[in-house]
């Protein structure tokens, strides 16, 4: 098994006391165990589920109404939901599982001990590209909301005032409230934001019920089948993207303050109960409340006016303040990776190069995602991506890594049991393809209907 943790490549789990430093180096399997076994710190299990929940239970959710009209009405997407669901709990607990026996603690040193510097380096890009398209898509989120609720107060021509313009409100807001959270060198530091942005969420959710019983809207029509065999996959991006917290879910673990499957097991199922909840409410209540008039963003359906609208715009704009340091620091985590493979860049002080490593990149990062979050007026491109990619972390990585794994074990697949989890790695390998596939067919059609997305002020 070719190995990248050699004496040229840092390491990135750092001894502090009894305290583990997630730093962004490679690190060594047997030095992170060892330390794991002396920290007596890190999340509980609630904390963790709020972590999950958290990376988890975000943006998508305003989406999910207008994905169960696309798919063919709540039976079809409900049906797809549960489908993908069992690969996606699958495919966290490989990863898991996986990192417990190689001593990693990210998705890139995954890889790399199961399939060596070209798993590392592939992997350290997708989850790069990943982390930072769904970075920008959070801060043009944040600019919708304040444009929704400066618009109902303001009026129309409220983007005319510089201090109330998107370009400004995003920029402002973002460096207040998010650059702050960037620089943390454990994840589990979040788990005290992600409460907030969790209960946020389920604000939301209630919300859409509420409207539903006392909006008094008046429907669309509500389908019960699809218009064509092929809708059935309009939803699949949105639930990929939706319950796509894979890139962060091994830093969860590894900050685990009881690591071992057990723990991880219980916390992540209930993370995900909390998710399909969440976005099956979200998804019958409002597409009941408007059937096929559905917006793209269901809070746009509902009068600006409402006190209880607009502080339900507040909360997701809330919500995504908190979930952007987490997609930061992994996709900090993976440029860091990256940049070990450079000569001149390595340094013997590894806990000096960490420190102005990660200072450097997360404000790089977070400065360039600015920057396209001005620049890009709307998130649908954007999803319909990041739901192609997406898909490689729910299915194509957790099917390299329990290929690897068993082969490594049992090279000659002499065992049954082997020879099961080979037939289940090929089956998310073509899975994965097929998703992918039909995510990126359906880019061109995004494309035309963003041409007639229609502003709130100009």
């Amino acid at each position: 098994m070719e190995n990248y943790w050699d004496e040229s490549v840092e390491g990135s789990v750092i001894s502090n006391g009894n305290e583990i430093l997630l730093t962004t180096e490679p690190s060594s399997s047997s030095f992170c165990v060892e330390t794991q076994n002396r920290d007596h710190r890190g999340s509980g299990r609630i904390a963790t589920v709020f972590l999950i929940v958290n990376a988890a239970l975000g943006a998508g959710l305003l989406n999910v109404p207008q994905a169960f009209d696309q798919a063919g009405g709540i039976g079809t997407a409900l049906t797809v939901q549960a489908v993908l669901l069992v690969w996606i709990v699958g495919a966290l607990l490989i990863l898991a599982k996986c990192a417990e026996d190689v001593g990693a603690t990210n998705l890139q040193e995954v890889l790399a001990a199961l399939s060596g510097n070209t798993g590392l380096i592939a992997c350290s890009v997708v989850v790069a590209l990943y982390c930072f398209g769904t970075c920008v898509t959070f801060l043009i989120i944040i600019g919708d909301q304040f444009d929704r609720v400066l618009s109902s107060l303001r009026g129309a021509d409220f983007c005319h005032y510089w201090y109330m313009n998107r370009r400004f409100t995003i920029s402002i807001s973002s460096v207040c409230l998010i650059l702050p959270l960037c620089y943390s060198r454990r994840i589990d530091f979040l788990k005290y934001v992600s409460s907030v942005g969790v209960g946020a969420v389920l604000y939301v959710v209630a919300l859409i019920v509420y409207e539903k019983y006392t909006g008094g809207f008046i429907p669309g029509p509500i389908k019960t089948v699809p218009d064509h065999w092929t809708d059935v996959f309009l939803v699949v991006p949105v639930i990929c993207f939706g319950y796509q917290c894979h890139v962060s879910i091994i830093p969860i673990y590894s900050c685990l303050r009881h690591r071992n499957m057990r723990n991880f097991t219980c916390s992540s199922m209930t993370a995900i109960a909390v998710c399909v909840i969440c976005y099956s409410i979200a998804g019958v209540f409002g597409y009941l409340t408007f059937g096929s008039n559905v917006a793209i963003d269901i809070l746009l359906g509902y009068g600006g006016s409402n006190p209880l609208v607009l502080f339900g715009i507040a909360a997701i704009a809330i919500k995504t303040f908190t979930t952007y340091p987490i997609l930061l620091f992994c996709g900090r985590e993976a440029v860091s990776t990256l940049l070990t493979f450079v000569p001149w860049l390595r340094s013997n002080d590894v806990a000096v190069t960490e420190r102005k490593r990660r200072i450097i990149i997360a404000s790089i990062w977070f400065f360039l995602s600015l920057i396209f979050s001005v620049i890009i007026p709307d998130i649908q491109i954007v999803i319909s991506i990041l739901g192609s990619l997406a898909a490689v972390f729910i299915f194509i990585f957790p099917g390299i890594c329990l290929l690897q794994s068993t082969l490594h074990r049992d090279p000659f697949i002499i065992l049954n049991i082997d020879r099961i989890f080979i037939l289940l790695a090929s089956l998310f390998f073509l899975l994965g393809a097929f998703i992918i596939g039909v995510v990126i067919s359906q880019i061109p059609e995004e494309i035309a209907k963003e041409s007639s997305k229609t502003l709130l002020c100009t």
